[in-house]
């Protein structure tokens, strides 16, 4: 009776699992009409892919949800990480359809998939060689998947629909990123994911004003804006903002990119508190200013030095890239990466540096860095003074040994793969600097290739593109997740 027992608890927990991936499906299958009404404003001859891919998503979640609905079970933790994990799976393989289904893109389904891959994933690298010439409709599907990928689609579902109580919580801490998972705004969580998309959004609507005022059309700054807030990179152009020449969009960019990378938790109190205080008194981002600081300097130091460009142009161009690339945005100009290689060296590792958690950036974020440069200096004073007793604290409040454990956890598995990923894109022909260049940008969710990809990701052979998808997935979720499903004590019911 009891293995009975077990083997129902386990058929309804995985029913409850794919009840909600089919959700999930079902509402990402309405964004695929956006793009429709696009092709049709622009009569670009596009709309027949969008609608197909509609009908297919809407009814494999109908199908799914229907198949489900019997039984419900209360979602668990690790019941969570899987909903995240699947469907991140489906959402990349449904953010394909669109590329692959139009044979006038000329794409192979290992292309789509590794196209639907980046932009979902926030990375933006791309295997379009030709850019500027792509229909309006697919140039705004690249940039919405950008921005439902920012923050999440889960998110977005428990925000829109508070109904999925059966575990909402444990969705949203499998999906958000950063060391702190269990804060919240508010007491009810959809109000927090509500609070936290109402945020996003603003912040896009302003980029997008900011964007036409500094000159671009309003098509270029609605999907440069979408783009931008996601930290995701892909662009209207093959030359990315480059293509404008323009002093002022640069900055825009930049400064969007800055806003786009810090915790939004903190914009919510800020909001609420209507003071800025919370924002510059808060640790992690007067470290993550610091570190960026010391960056940007360096970048236009350096491109100063090298006689790059002059002064006035090595400030904007600097600021900006540096930006860019370390919030791994990955939006270029100015003909980055044929830069000096001390400053695309400089650039590539601060990509895994990354931004606040709890933004739209990747990387390792910056308060894991702060938290390990603090017990850094703590493991120094201690070798000094044996018998003291040091605590890492934050904000005046201790940081548990729990906290630290997963840092270091994460810190060590991150390396561990990124140098597995550049070992197998090298054992598949790749010479080192377009290795290193690639995974940095894969990984940590940039787009910004160095050496062969430098200029895009169509060149990669068709295993390695596999590979970095893997690794775009890996760097969207942290790792974690994938990890946690995969081993065995998972499975242990």
């Amino acid at each position: 009776m009891a293995f009975v027992n077990s083997g129902f608890h386990t058929s309804s927990r995985f029913n409850t699992v794919f009840h909600i991936c089919s959700f999930l499906t079902i509402i990402y299958s309405l964004t695929m009409l956006v793009p429709v009404l696009v092709s049709w404003y622009f009569r670009d001859g596009y709309i027949t892919p969008f609608m197909y891919s509609f009908v297919l998503s809407l009814g494999i979640g109908v199908i799914g949800w229907r198949l489900t609905q019997e039984q419900t079970h209360y979602l668990q933790k690790r019941d969570g990480f899987m909903v995240a994990c699947l469907f991140w799976l489906i959402f990349s393989a449904l953010s394909a359809l669109p590329f692959y289904l139009d044979a006038r893109l000329n794409l192979s389904l290992t292309d789509a998939v590794f196209e639907g891959v980046s932009g979902i994933t926030t990375t933006g690298a791309s295997i379009f060689s030709d850019i500027d010439n792509l229909p309006k409709s697919i140039l705004f599907y690249r940039a919405q998947l950008n921005f439902l990928g920012g923050l999440g689609i889960i998110v977005l579902a428990v925000a829109v629909m508070p109904f999925l109580g059966i575990g909402g919580a444990r969705l949203y801490q499998a999906e958000m990123p950063g060391p702190m998972k269990e804060e919240k705004l508010t007491p009810r969580l959809a109000d927090t994911a509500r609070s936290l998309w109402g945020i996003y959004s603003s912040l896009a609507l302003g980029g997008t004003l900011f964007f036409h005022f500094a000159g671009m059309n309003w098509f270029d700054a609605i999907c440069h804006s979408l783009s931008t807030v996601s930290l995701g990179g892909f662009s209207t152009h093959s030359d990315s903002i480059g293509y404008y020449h323009s002093l002022p969009i640069e900055f825009v960019a930049g400064v969007l990119s800055l806003f786009a990378a810090v915790n939004f938790s903190l914009y919510y109190i800020a909001i609420t508190k209507r003071t800025l205080k919370p924002i510059w008194s808060n640790p992690e981002f007067k470290f993550f200013i610091s570190i960026l600081s010391i960056v940007v300097g360096i970048s236009v130091i350096e491109l100063v030095r090298s006689k790059m460009f002059g002064v006035q142009d090595s400030l904007v161009h600097g600021f900006f890239q540096a930006i860019s690339v370390m919030t791994d945005n990955g939006l270029g100009s100015a003909n980055y990466p044929n830069w000096p290689d001390q400053v695309v060296i400089l650039l590539l590792g601060a990509s895994f540096f990354g931004g606040c958690f709890g933004s739209t950036c990747g990387g390792i974020k910056a308060m894991r860095f702060f938290l390990l440069y603090r017990q850094s200096k703590q493991e120094v004073h201690q070798l000094i003074r044996t018998n003291a007793i040091y605590t890492t604290k934050v904000s005046g409040q201790a940081v548990s040994d729990r906290v630290m454990r997963s840092v270091w956890g994460l810190f060590f598995i991150y390396i561990f793969f990124s140098c597995m990923f550049i070992w197998g894109l090298v054992a598949l022909g790749e010479d080192f600097e377009t290795a290193f260049g690639t995974v940095a940008a894969c990984i940590n969710n940039m787009g910004i290739g160095w050496g062969t990809t430098s200029s895009g990701f169509e060149p990669l052979h068709s295993s390695g593109k596999w590979l970095m998808c893997l690794a775009m997935l890996f760097g969207r979720l942290e790792i974690f997740p994938i990890l946690i499903i995969c081993s065995r004590s998972f499975w242990e019911f």
